[in-house]
């Protein structure tokens, strides 16, 4: 008996954990990156290694490189304007 008791209350404890852990909470989705370019350089992205990825204002934003990030995050809007236009474009094909 004693040994269910202290299972039970282990499994209550690590289950309580879990809960408690933001990294197990869901979060809302990114919009996915579809263009297959950089939008600060205008590089196909992988022709310099894998894409430096981040997430901005609820979207997903891959660049050619960390380099570029400097001049996104000078001006992120224009680089969402340019973003949003060519999805539009994309979406029209």
């Amino acid at each position: 008996m004693k040994i269910s008791l202290i299972a039970i209350l282990s499994a209550g404890m690590v289950l309580s954990a879990l809960a408690a852990d933001p990294s197990t909470a869901t979060k809302a989705k990114a919009k996915p990156y579809v263009l297959k370019t950089c939008p600060v350089s205008g590089e196909k992205l992988g022709d310099m290694g894998d894409p430096y990825t981040f997430e901005q204002d609820g979207r997903q934003i891959k660049l050619c490189c960390d380099g570029c990030l400097k001049d996104f995050k000078k001006n992120p809007s224009k680089y969402i304007k340019q973003i949003e236009a060519a999805e539009k474009k994309e979406a029209k094909k």
